[in-house]
């Protein structure tokens, strides 16, 4: 619970040559550009910078997949950071939809393609994720809400939409 505070570089410990760090322009993952945005209260620069690629960046798409699959979201047991970067990779799931559909697509792909089939996965496996994916189909509203990554809206404030507008219509 300790928030340390930068005081100032330490001279004596930067290796002789160091160049200061270049911030990159354009994001590694798509090229879109990387942007500092400018804080609408405070008018000024944000410390953050940000890939502006949005759905066209793979690195955020997988990033929202893992944020959708959390703790605090729709936790899916047996769908992690780890499943969800090999999942994307393999074009499994793209996108949080696909994570409801995937036994279904699962199922039709030929025998040696399937999910129990692949390194690391075993029928009890599979079945286990299937049945985990299954019992998250339906969620409580301000989950759903939090799950959806909307950038400002945090578990708080999520409780109190759901709170206030009661329904997913209503949303």
């Amino acid at each position: 619970d300790v928030i340390p505070q930068v005081l100032g570089v330490v001279l004596d410990k930067r290796p002789k040559g160091a160049k200061p760090y270049k911030m990159p322009q354009v994001c590694p993952a798509c090229g879109s550009s990387a942007v500092r945005e400018v804080d609408e209260k405070t008018g000024r620069v944000d410390v953050v910078r940000r890939c502006t690629g949005g759905l066209i960046c793979p690195a955020q798409a997988k990033e929202r997949l893992k944020h959708f699959v959390g703790r605090n979201a729709f936790d899916i047991e047996g769908l992690g950071e780890k499943q969800i970067e090999a999942f994307y990779a393999e074009g499994r799931i793209m996108q949080p939809a696909d994570i409801f559909t995937l036994q279904g697509r699962d199922a039709r792909l030929p025998e040696d393609k399937r999910l129990a089939e692949q390194k690391g996965y075993g029928a009890k496996s599979v079945e286990n994720l299937f049945k985990a994916i299954e019992a998250r189909r339906k969620v409580p509203l301000d989950r759903f809400i939090y799950a959806l990554g909307i950038r400002h809206i945090g578990e708080t404030t999520a409780r109190d939409l759901a709170r206030s507008l009661g329904s997913l219509a209503a949303f």
